[in-house]
């Protein structure tokens, strides 16, 4: 790591590093992530690392597998935060690889208060959140001067499998321009019926973006009446990022990725979308 005309922190042994890898894309880790990668004598990874980050890690390193998928068996949370206490105390060097960001629907938080009463020290390295990244990378900016100001953030599945308890869905239905659903492909069609029961349009386009800076990323337009439709009809796969809002007409113009396949961006996508949508 010589090649930086900065120190980067060691890894020090009997210490765990809770690090966010990013929304997929190799290329897309910190500095500070792949800084600490090449250290690790130990990580701990989540479903959605990709084998290009995981063969950063030295040949020596153990690699084990922590991930959590809807309907199929997963280690329990109890016994993750277990483990990478119990590689602390042998000495290791661990890094905690969780996609996204640790602290972003990622219980990250929950494993940094177990190393806590275990008197663990641990640092955390932030990461790029497939909610903020991965649909920048599709052409679909978060806020726009003339559409939105604020942006709303929520997880469309609880602990328990089902739609989260307290999500006050009337509120952010009126309250929020933009709402960015991680995990909602499961409970799509009460969420769209939720937000239309709240007044939401049925016209209001919808994006949905599986597998966000990978090779085979997918992005369905469509709108919150049809989305469920759509959804099936396209055989769209988790993990996905649902986003709902004017932002999405914003892709027309911003698509730099289609762009590199001979897509002709538009200019002024706003005008454009309303125009045809008013026809």
């Amino acid at each position: 790591m010589e090649r930086f005309p900065f120190t980067l922190p060691q890894l020090e042994p009997g210490w765990v590093w809770l690090t966010g890898a990013g929304p997929g894309d190799p290329g897309l880790l910190t500095i500070e992530a792949f800084n600490g990668i090449c250290q690790a004598d130990v990580l701990v990874h989540d479903a959605l690392i990709s084998e290009e980050v995981l063969s950063l890690a030295p040949s020596s390193c153990e690699i084990f597998y922590a991930g959590k998928r809807g309907g199929k068996p997963s280690p329990k949370q109890l016994d993750i935060s277990a483990r990478l206490i119990k590689f602390a105390h042998a000495g290791k060097k661990i890094v905690r690889l969780k996609g996204g960001d640790p602290f972003v629907f990622g219980r990250g938080s929950e494993e940094a208060l177990a190393l806590v009463e275990a008197g663990i020290p641990f640092r955390v390295i932030p990461g790029i959140s497939a909610g903020i990244g991965g649909l920048s990378h599709v052409g679909i900016p978060l806020t726009h001067r003339e559409t939105n100001s604020a942006v709303t953030f929520v997880t469309g599945h609880g602990a328990s499998g089902d739609i989260p308890d307290g999500l006050d869905w009337a509120a952010l239905a009126k309250g929020s321009p933009v709402l960015v659903i991680y995990m909602a492909l499961k409970h799509i069609a009460e969420i769209r019926s939720r937000l239309l029961n709240a007044g939401r349009m049925p016209n209001e386009p919808v994006a949905i973006v599986s597998k966000a800076t990978l090779r085979d990323e997918r992005v369905l337009e469509t709108t919150l009446e049809n989305c469920v439709n759509d959804l099936t009809e396209n055989k769209i796969d988790p993990p996905a990022i649902v986003v709902v809002g004017d932002v999405v007409y914003l892709r027309d113009g911003l698509d730099w990725v289609g762009a590199l396949s001979g897509r002709i961006l538009c200019v002024d996508p706003l005008k454009t979308r309303v125009s045809r949508n008013v026809g």
